[in-house]
């Protein structure tokens, strides 16, 4: 059994004793990069813990039965909520080892407010071309003004961009359709969440901005697990932060030789460990 497989073991056995049996209610499930050649490594965390419970190599469907497989039945019957991307992989694992997964599957915000995003991107790209073309340079140099928050704006910034943001193009037109679905999470009714989802589908797929109609197609087949995610109040902003730490520690090592040295790293400063000697206070 190598280390990752004895950390897991460990963990598991110290929620038992800990909790009485009662697994970690809510996990967050990620993906982070172990090398430039597009190999990836599964990283699971206790979303409310805020550490690393299991690691696990690529991004396949075995890669979260293998942390599934460390869990008793009544723990995985006491995962209350798997917050994730719409990976087709996770969703076969948690479908198969979860009761309920239907209920318990959350897609996470950033995830649709990351497609959104680019889909407002594109609809500015196409626009521009079209307008630089008639000699209009409006749209020349504001990429990053769609895609800012306004809170994070000058009060300068926002004054100059307030007219394009109000004005009838298919960019502000856009944006407005983002801000919109962004505003959707705020729900906490199962019933008025997709009742108001499905009022932005439909805007969505009459609103003629190609971009913006492949994130209506998307959310349409994921939207059980996006409104779960808004019933359940979950998302995986604990997951994105281990990640960028993940990512540190990579940078701060030049990298590493094997996966076992990188999971090894992973477990060792983020996996929540106890390493003060007994009886000394931190």
């Amino acid at each position: 059994m190598d280390c990752h497989r004895r950390y897991s073991a460990t963990r598991c056995k110290a929620w038992t004793g800990a909790q009485g049996g009662k697994a970690t209610e809510a996990i967050a499930v990620d993906v982070t990069s172990f090398q430039k050649r597009h190999e990836y490594v599964t990283v699971i965390t206790d979303h409310l813990e805020g550490v690393v419970v299991h690691v696990a190599d690529d991004s396949k469907s075995d890669s979260l039965n293998e942390y599934f497989d460390t869990l008793p039945e009544e723990q995985k019957n006491g995962i209350e909520c798997v917050s994730m991307d719409m990976s087709k992989a996770y969703i076969k694992s948690v479908r198969k080892n979860v009761p309920e997964a239907e209920l318990r599957i959350a897609f996470d915000k950033f995830h649709v407010a990351q497609s959104l995003g680019k889909a407002v991107n594109q609809v500015r790209i196409q626009e521009n071309k079209t307008l630089l073309t008639q000699g209009v340079e409006l749209l020349k140099g504001t990429r990053f003004d769609w895609l800012t928050n306004p809170e994070n704006m000058s009060e300068e910034k926002w004054e100059a961009f307030e007219p394009l943001r109000n004005s009838t193009l298919k960019t502000a037109r856009a944006l407005a359709m983002r801000e919109m679905a962004m505003s959707l999470w705020d729900y906490r009714s199962r019933a008025w969440a997709v009742k108001a989802w499905k009022r932005w589908l439909s805007w969505a797929q009459r609103c003629r901005l190609e971009p913006i109609k492949e994130v209506d197609r998307m959310v349409k087949e994921h939207l059980w697990g996006i409104v779960n995610a808004i019933v359940l109040n979950a998302n995986n902003g604990r997951a994105e932060g281990i990640n960028s730490k993940i990512q540190s520690l990579k940078s701060r090592a030049c990298g590493y030789r094997s996966r076992e040295r990188y999971n090894t790293a992973i477990y060792f400063h983020l996996g929540g460990l106890d390493l003060y000697p007994s009886g000394v206070n931190r």
